[in-house]
């Protein structure tokens, strides 16, 4: 029973504080995406640290020289707590952000991750060793059932309820609890061990060979859910929570494949991974499919857990006697790790697109190949033509993310693509600025209307009757959170200055490289690079007419600029009647009573502006929230078609702050 608990408790801790601590400095680097892909990279190696420091302490060390070290590391980590980074961590501008992020985590969770992370091998070697004859091989079941109820808690029941301290407070409560549980474990299994029984015989020793196809089966089932989290997230629906569904699937293939592998017979279920794969490359192939949303969904999310079944399940079907247990778990967690860095550090350096997942798919056939050629003629010769098939339609997806794209590039913050549209030289031609699913700005191209508002900033939008409502005054002062192409720019007049906060450098280089807003702007243009939030609290105060914050059209929407405090630091850099300008068109997200909320929290006063766009393929719907300390400023006649937000609309919802936000609440 202890050491079910203890395992219970460990695995839940373990995956509880992976979003808690990035929730916590996924502001400082820019609310990115790939905040998250970098710390799953640290957890990930963290995690093989603690396997390997679990299988060199099993092997070398007496049980009682194995307690007295693991209680004094439980020691020193309670000693650490609690995990909050200071804010000396937090980035200056420019730096690269991968390095600092790994620093950051080992500095501020390291040891107690470290500890949490070998608590799995360890307790199952203890209970190997205290009752033999025993699979010990259930508990790592009862570890991935933990880590799934983590993952499943943290955004439904502990982010709506608990603010950010309170979590760490908590956490670090229940690190302590487990830490008594874990030193007593230690120290209980240093008592004898039964005496085995003679049948059992000797443990064969793993081969070169079993550790080779251990390590790609685990790599494989990583760098897949990686790449269909990305794949999803970024290129099928921009989606708050979605990533939610392909770890909790992950999760689940290990806990059917180590329950006892009753519940996967390669004998039977051959055909169902062959199928599947192959449905996943029809699926990445078929351009006529890229736009059908359940299709996608439900094909990525199906095929991700057959992929990851027959990957896990064939680990525990290739599993080594109790007495090679840890070795066993540290290539699984090797593979693991091996396979984040190939999707967080290494695609990046290689590829200028999400090119990963028909590579992954690739690599899982090509494993299944393998395993399923012995079994008998149709599954040999039948995950071959599968093989071959997914090849083809991978080198095929490489092929066509290349068409009609000028430009793509990739970095730290995801993948910019620039797309070709029309002849050049004719009205038709337009150019636009893609991020995944996501469009960041389309221009006309030819002439006289490459100045052409277009998309969201129209004259009939929220910023374009702010923007209006300062016509008559010279020489204003706009500041504006996400550059995009620089659309906005074209509303600029000579004396006007136009200075825009940009995290991604790579946006900024393809605004001035591949469209001409920046460069055809009579304003004075200015670009801040770096987090805006972080830029703006370093500043003096700008002074400011008027200030666009566009950067809520994805599913993983920078809360820190939408809380109480951040806007307090809009505020300041504003003039008293300035207006700051939301911009919350978001198809699944309800954001309007969250600004309404922290207006009333500051003392100002918000209308929105519900646009319907209009003819023409450039006119896009779109809806803004105004805000100002002044309300005459919002009654200016050019705004007077707004209507006055209620902050008190939803009662129940708490106002967002820096150290409480609830992305569930606002769902639509």
């Amino acid at each position: 029973m202890l050491h079910a608990v203890t395992i219970l408790l460990s695995a839940f801790l373990l995956f509880l504080v992976q979003p808690l601590i990035a929730r916590i400095i996924l502001p400082w680097f820019g609310g990115t995406a790939a905040v998250w892909t970098t710390c799953m990279l640290f957890f990930q190696s963290i995690l093989l640290a603690g396997y390997a420091y679990a299988h060199a302490t099993n092997a070398k060390l007496s049980p009682r020289t194995q307690a007295i070290l693991h209680s004094t590391l439980l020691a020193a980590a309670v000693a650490t707590l609690p995990i909050a980074p200071g804010d000396a961590w937090k980035p200056t501008g420019d730096e690269e952000p991968v390095s600092r992020i790994l620093l950051l985590l080992l500095a501020a969770v390291g040891l107690p991750y470290f500890l949490l992370s070998a608590t799995s091998p360890l307790v199952q070697a203890w209970f190997a060793r205290a009752r033999p004859g025993e699979n010990p091989y259930r508990l790592f079941a009862i570890s991935n059932f933990a880590s799934l109820l983590a993952l499943v808690a943290y955004p439904f029941v502990v982010e709506p309820w608990l603010s950010n301290s309170q979590q760490v407070r908590y956490w670090s409560w229940l690190f302590a609890v487990f830490a008594a549980l874990c030193a007593l474990l230690a120290w209980v299994s240093v008592r004898p061990a039964p005496v085995r029984v003679a049948a059992s015989g000797p443990a064969p020793k793993p081969t070169g060979t079993d550790y080779a196809l251990w390590l790609s089966l685990s790599a494989a089932g990583s760098v897949l859910l990686l790449a269909v989290t990305n794949h999803i997230t970024q290129n099928v629906a921009a989606m708050p929570l979605l990533w939610l569904a392909p770890l909790t699937l992950y999760l689940l293939s290990f806990i059917i494949a180590f329950e006892g592998g009753r519940l996967y017979k390669v004998e039977v279920q051959w055909s169902f991974v062959l199928v599947w794969l192959a449905g996943m490359g029809w699926v990445l192939a078929d351009p006529d499919l890229q736009f059908d949303l359940w299709i996608q969904l439900g094909m990525w999310l199906s095929g991700l857990f057959v992929a990851c079944l027959f990957c896990h399940g064939e680990l525990y079907r290739s599993r080594p006697r109790e007495r090679h247990l840890t070795a066993f778990y540290l290539v699984i967690s090797a593979g693991g790790a091996l396979g984040g860095l190939l999707v967080a550090v290494v695609a990046p350096l290689l590829f200028n697109a999400y090119h990963e997942l028909g590579l992954a798919l690739i690599a899982v056939a090509l494993l299944a190949a393998i395993r399923f050629a012995p079994l008998n003629a149709p599954a040999r010769y039948g995950s071959l033509a599968v093989l071959l098939a997914v090849s083809g339609a991978a080198a095929y997806d490489a092929l066509r993310l290349q068409r009609d794209v000028s430009v793509s590039a990739r970095s730290f913050y995801g993948v910019l693509r620039v797309k070709e549209y029309g002849q050049p030289d004719t009205p038709g031609h337009l150019r636009r600025l893609l991020h995944g699913v996501i469009m960041h700005g389309e221009q006309h191209m030819h002439g006289p209307m490459r100045t052409r508002l277009t998309t969201y900033y129209q004259a009939t939008s929220g910023i374009g009757l702010a923007l209006q409502a300062r016509r008559e005054r010279p020489d204003i002062r706009v500041g504006l959170v996400g550059l995009g192409i620089g659309t906005l720019a074209a509303w600029g007049r000579k004396g006007d200055v136009f200075r825009f906060y940009e995290v991604n450098p790579d946006v900024i280089a393809v605004a001035q490289r591949q469209f001409s807003y920046l460069a055809d702007s009579a304003a004075r243009i200015e670009l801040s690079l770096g987090d805006a939030r972080l830029n703006l609290e370093r500043e003096a105060p700008q002074n400011l007419d008027i200030m666009a914050v566009d950067a809520f059209s994805s599913d993983a929407i920078p809360a820190h600029l939408i809380t109480k405090q951040a806007l307090a630091a809009y505020l300041r850099h504003m003039k008293p009647d300035g207006i700051v300008a939301f911009h919350v068109s978001n198809r699944f997200l309800d954001l309007v009573p969250v600004v309404g909320r922290i207006a009333k929290e500051n003392g100002a006063h918000a209308v929105v502006v519900y646009d319907l766009g209009g003819e023409g393929e450039d006119k896009t719907q779109s809806d803004w929230v105004l805000v100002s300390r002044d309300p005459k400023a919002l009654e200016a006649p050019q705004i007077g078609a707004a209507k006055p937000v209620v902050p008190d609309a939803r009662p129940e919802w708490r106002t967002w702050t820096d150290d409480y936000s609830n992305l569930v609440q606002i769902l639509k």
